[in-house]
């Protein structure tokens, strides 16, 4: 039977790793040494502790990376591309850059591999249950052989195109969803202002037209309660609105975005270290004096 290689074992891939092999046989690798033994530990995976030798029934590579610096590293710098067998296919479901995945999906045909790029949105919780939306670029026959191993992971799957363009889309949905909340707390700090308490704001939005994920999610489970513990990093959220804004300079035409990405790079030096993404409302609050919590009293009473 054909084995898998998963490598990237963060606050996505671990939970990935774990449901991929419960139906498929997988070898994990990360790293840092104790990720990879401990996953295997509690699940049907097998750790790994390098990658110079290849396990010779391996047809596939997934990889969970957080940029696309790491992914040319692994793949080109270190050697992974020549080192697999004619015929495997590279998964590449991080976030990466999608001209460099249009670059690695070419070098990959020249070593007679194959290239997807399936890029996750749904973050840690969905990860967990593997109903992530998976957006995926490659080629067909490519994208063939990678489904059994992504509906594993995913509830939505989506082939937009080929190699890069699901790296391009991913982009710009954490460009939107960065913006949404951005716009969500623009609004209900206006509305704080205004007497109206921020959860008031809130649950009336989302019986509204005004709604987003950002109301329905991110603002009762992160943002009202101040836990902002999403799982997702204000850092890479930035990372992915800059690769965005790169596709946005083919249009040039972008205003609404390119207010909220630099209002929200303006802002990241005040949130301190490792903050989360929906830390963007702790943008609105330093700024405006006004706190972005539930209370039961209205308007800039809640602070």
């Amino acid at each position: 039977m054909n084995a898998t290689i998963f490598i990237g074992l963060g606050h996505m891939g671990a939970p990935m790793a774990r449901l991929h092999s419960a139906a498929h046989p997988t070898f994990v690798f990360d790293v840092v040494p104790a990720a990879s033994e401990g996953l295997a530990a509690d699940s049907e995976a097998t750790a790994i502790a390098s990658l110079e030798a290849i396990p010779a029934d391996v047809d596939t590579v997934i990889l969970m990376l957080p940029t696309s610096r790491h992914v040319e590293q692994l793949l080109v710098d270190d050697g992974l591309f020549e080192r697999l067998p004619k015929g495997a296919v590279v998964i590449d479901m991080g976030s990466s850059e999608p001209q460099s995945t249009q670059q690695l999906a070419k070098t990959a045909g020249e070593h007679g591999l194959g290239y997807v790029d399936a890029p996750v949105s749904g973050g840690v919780a969905k990860a967990e249950t593997g109903e992530l939306a998976i957006i995926v670029g490659g080629a067909a026959d490519h994208v063939a052989h990678a489904m059994p191993h992504l509906e594993v992971l995913g509830g939505d799957i989506s082939h937009v195109g080929d190699a890069g363009a699901g790296h391009a889309v991913k982009a710009l949905n954490n460009l939107l969803s960065a913006t949404n909340i951005a716009a969500a707390s623009e609004a209900a700090t206006i509305g704080a202002k205004f007497g109206v308490a921020p959860d008031v704001f809130i649950d009336v939005i989302n019986t509204a037209t005004g709604m987003s994920q950002a109301s329905q999610v991110k603002f009762p489970k992160h943002i009202l309660p101040g836990t902002f513990a999403s799982g997702f990093a204000y850092d890479l959220m930035l990372k992915d609105m800059k690769i965005a804004m790169g596709l946005a300079e083919q249009v040039g035409f972008s205003p609404v975005t390119t207010a909220a990405f630099e209002t929200l790079s303006e802002g990241r030096e005040a949130l301190g270290e490792r903050p989360d993404h929906t830390e963007v409302a702790r943008v609105y609050e330093q700024r405006t004096g006004i706190e972005l919590r539930a209370s039961e009293h209205g308007g800039e009473e809640a602070r």
